[in-house]
């Protein structure tokens, strides 16, 4: 831990910087690197504040069982390659080592852990609504940060989306989400139901059945496999319908929403094994079993709930930024309701692939709002 944070939980002064990254993800890492690489100075100008107690991100707490073969694909940190991981290692341990290392070789000023409480106008509501352009307080687990531009690279994680169905708070078996989700052998000879359509939830399938249980899939729609190939092209698609979301300030959508699902040879086998075949939209639970929009019901023991997650922004809401579709209104990684914080790992850069990409858009516009007229009691410094 930095010697700012160890200040804060002494008790001391809220500390000042020019910049403030919140989460050290792929998103936020990329975001620090190109901040120092445009002349700011590590821990005197930036800081990256990460809750976790390692590096890794969210990586950190994904499933002993899911192996980096298995894992979506992840891309190179700039200035860095991962290099070709073992892939029946574990991607929580490949990308904990790798985050680990980059943060090391380039100097990055993490510290951890930090969790971040809040981000508000250095003056308070009152400023706010005044329509204040000084800096921004972020309050802290460990103390105060007072900063020029913040940039939010929270992801998604810490937001797993529960969907309300009738009889959700009456089932008497066990009811975990893709977050608590650890392993496939603790459901051995257990019947689960799986509800989500997206990749995460094929995963679960074939992993239960493999380990003994006896699952169940519910998708609201027919699943989206295709055979298109995932790339570039494919990518720029995906990026440019999300953008078209965020830039309307409407929700991200589901990731399956915009990708569909790789038809891959093991999730042919599976649909072939007669394993990957959805029972339909859920209708509702009762106490032991499941019913489907069909009709039909089916005994269960637990719910797998394999429903997604939404943009982790609770630390926002004094900002107010949330627009009438119930999104943040983007301009690429600008906030166009507060522009003194940007968002990365949120719409089209959650993607490993837009991460870092965004990473680079995060810091030119954030030097370019310092350059701007962002106030700051040090001198200027070299922003290149």
């Amino acid at each position: 831990m930095g010697v700012a944070a160890q200040d804060q939980q002494d008790g001391g002064p809220a500390r000042r910087v020019r910049v403030v990254v919140i989460g050290a993800g792929q998103a936020g890492l990329s975001t620090a690197y190109h901040l120092l690489r445009r002349g700011l100075e590590a821990h005197r100008d930036v800081v990256v504040l990460d809750a976790n107690p390692a590096p890794g991100g969210a990586w950190l707490h994904r499933w002993p069982a899911l192996t980096f073969d298995a894992a979506h694909a992840l891309h190179d940190l700039p200035g860095l390659r991962l290099g070709t991981p073992d892939p029946t290692e574990p991607a929580a341990d490949v990308v904990s080592r790798y985050y680990g290392e980059y943060e090391h070789r380039f100097g990055l000023p993490v510290h951890r852990p930090v969790g971040v409480t809040r981000v508000e106008s250095e003056g308070g509501r009152e400023a706010a609504l005044a329509g204040a352009s000084g800096p921004l307080r972020v309050t802290t687990t460990a103390g105060t940060w007072i900063a020029d531009v913040v940039v939010s690279a929270t992801g998604t994680w810490d937001r797993p989306y529960w969907p309300y169905y009738r009889g959700r708070d009456v089932f008497a078996g066990r009811q975990l989400h893709t977050h608590d989700y650890r392993s496939a052998a603790e459901f051995r000879g257990r019947r689960v139901l799986v509800v989500g359509g997206g990749t995460s939830a094929v995963q679960f399938m074939l992993q239960l059945h493999d380990a003994g249980a006896l699952p169940l899939w519910s998708t609201r729609r027919p699943p989206s496999f295709t055979r298109r190939a995932f790339d570039p092209e494919w990518g720029r698609e995906v990026e440019a319908g999300v953008t078209a979301r965020t830039s309307a300030g409407l929700p991200p959508g589901s990731v399956v929403s915009a990708t569909g699902l790789p038809l891959t040879p093991q999730y042919q086998a599976g649909i072939d094994a007669g394993i990957l075949v959805s029972r339909g939209p859920l209708a509702e639970l009762h106490e032991h079993s499941a019913v489907f929009a069909d009709g039909s019901e089916e005994p269960i023991d637990a719910v797998l709930w394999a429903t997604g997650f939404r943009a982790a922004l609770d630390h926002l809401a004094p900002l107010r930024l949330r627009e009438p579709g119930g999104g943040v209104l983007m301009d690429g990684v600008r906030v166009v309701r507060e522009p003194r914080l940007l968002l990365v790992g949120y719409g089209a850069s959650a993607s490993t692939l837009g991460a870092s990409r965004a990473g680079r858009a995060a810091a030119v516009a954030a030097v370019a709002a310092l350059r701007a007229g962002a106030s700051h009691t040090e001198p200027a410094g070299n922003l290149a």
